[in-house]
């Protein structure tokens, strides 16, 4: 089965939103999640192929759900957001995998071109 699914995980309920609707617009399948454990929770999450994050969440962060994602095997091609940007976790982010790492509010055509990208890496692993 091909993973076509893109997930949003975000604690802002607006930005969820917002990056729901742009996913569907562009013809994408979506799910979209509050926090870090309800995405690791979720029955979709085999069939996410890409993870669009924040890094700023409580409990987990996004970095820290990306790197649990590394260390119990179960790679999704990911793109981190942040409000926050920073050069530290920006050069972590992308040394440990991640595909993108984005300033909120986030270029929607940057964007684009990542999930385009995560899709057919996660398309050509399939």
């Amino acid at each position: 089965m091909k993973k076509v699914l893109v997930s949003i995980v975000d604690d802002d309920r607006f930005f969820r939103e917002s990056m729901c609707r742009l996913m569907r617009s562009l013809g994408h399948t979506v799910d979209v999640f509050s926090s870090a454990a309800e995405f690791l929770a979720s029955p979709r999450l085999a069939e996410t192929a890409c993870l669009i994050t924040d890094i700023h969440m409580p409990a987990m962060s996004g970095l820290e759900l990306y790197r649990h994602l590394i260390d119990t095997g179960q790679t999704i091609t990911t793109i981190l957001v942040t409000a926050f940007p920073n050069d530290v976790d920006r050069a972590r982010a992308l040394n440990d995998g991640a595909l993108c790492y984005l300033s909120k509010p986030v270029d929607e055509e940057h964007l684009t071109r990542c999930v385009r990208e995560a899709l057919k890496s996660a398309g050509s692993k399939t």
